[in-house]
């Protein structure tokens, strides 16, 4: 039993008591969040496809902790130009768990 859902503009495979790392998300920790737009569930086998979303089907899931990830190293060169630039960045997520799927 799993199910695609778009969370933050990206779209995830969920199964129930899967966490799950995402973009940033408002809500505090140990807060509860419903996710609306579900694209597509496998039930044992009942595959529905939503256009775009199923309408009737939800996901709940709760807010684990909020983290930064691995430091990115962005390197910019040309060469024969004397042109160097090194920088980075470490992206905020959002753990997660996957509580249910109506």
């Amino acid at each position: 039993m799993y199910a695609i859902v778009n969370i933050a503009g990206q779209q995830f495979k969920v199964a129930k008591d899967q966490n799950l790392y995402v973009h940033r998300l408002p809500q505090e920790e140990g807060a509860s969040i419903e996710f609306g737009e579900v694209l597509l569930t496998d039930m044992n086998g009942d595959v529905q496809i939503g256009t775009p979303y199923l309408p009737t089907t939800t996901i709940k899931a709760t807010v684990l902790s909020h983290l930064k990830g691995d430091k990115v190293i962005v390197f910019k060169k040309k060469r024969r130009k004397g042109y160097k630039k090194k920088n980075g960045h470490r992206q905020y997520f959002t753990k997660i768990r996957i509580d249910a799927i109506n």
